[in-house]
This record gives C-alpha cells, sequence and structure tokens, in this order.
C-alpha cells in the first residue's frame, strides 16, 4: 500500500495496480488495529447511486518506508462495526452538505 495524500495503490493477487481514493481511516481499540475504507479513483455510482467500498485494517510502514499492508477482516464482529462507523460517517457528510 501506498499512501498518498487521499489516494493509495493497491496491488492485487496478479500484481495489477489499482489506485483508490481513502474514504476515511480510524483505529478500533477493541480490536487494536487500524482501519481504512477506500473506493476505485474514478468509480461511478451504480443506478442505486451507490459506490462499492472496500475496508481493510491495516499495519502502517515506517517513516522510512511510505508503504504499508493491507490485510482483510477476519470476523463478522469486525464487519458490525465498520459498517456501523461507515453510517456514523456518512451521516456526518450529509449533515454538513445541508
Amino acid at each position: 500500500m501506498d499512501n498518498g495524500e487521499n489516494q493509495i495503490t493497491v496491488i492485487d493477487e496478479e500484481g495489477n495496480e489499482q489506485l483508490y481514493e481513502i474514504l476515511f481511516t480510524f483505529d478500533s481499540e477493541e480490536y487494536n488495529k487500524s482501519y481504512v475504507l477506500y473506493y476505485p479513483v474514478g468509480a461511478e455510482e451504480d443506478e442505486n447511486e451507490e459506490i462499492e467500498i472496500h475496508a481493510s485494517s491495516y499495519v502502517s510502514g515506517d517513516e522510512d518506508d511510505a508503504q504499508g499492508d493491507l490485510k482483510p477482516i477476519e470476523t463478522d464482529e469486525e464487519w458490525d462495526m465498520i459498517e456501523e462507523m461507515l453510517e456514523t460517517f456518512l451521516a456526518q457528510e450529509e449533515e454538513e452538505n445541508e
């Protein structure tokens, strides 16, 4: 994972690089992990006005290494917590835009 201002480059299993916009990041004391929610750069809304959002936990690189490692979400409890954080984030965004 390469960190840009608000973008990351993710390399898939086949070695292809994909650029993503970071929606937001947060830390969970409960799981002692950091999480990132992101979506493909240039993604367009589908017929339901939705964009596919990806979520991963991550380990940041050190100061000399801008790369970090994305890890899959491991449990249903983590997914529930991430969905709750996303709903809160989206509600705050909507409130700010009114």
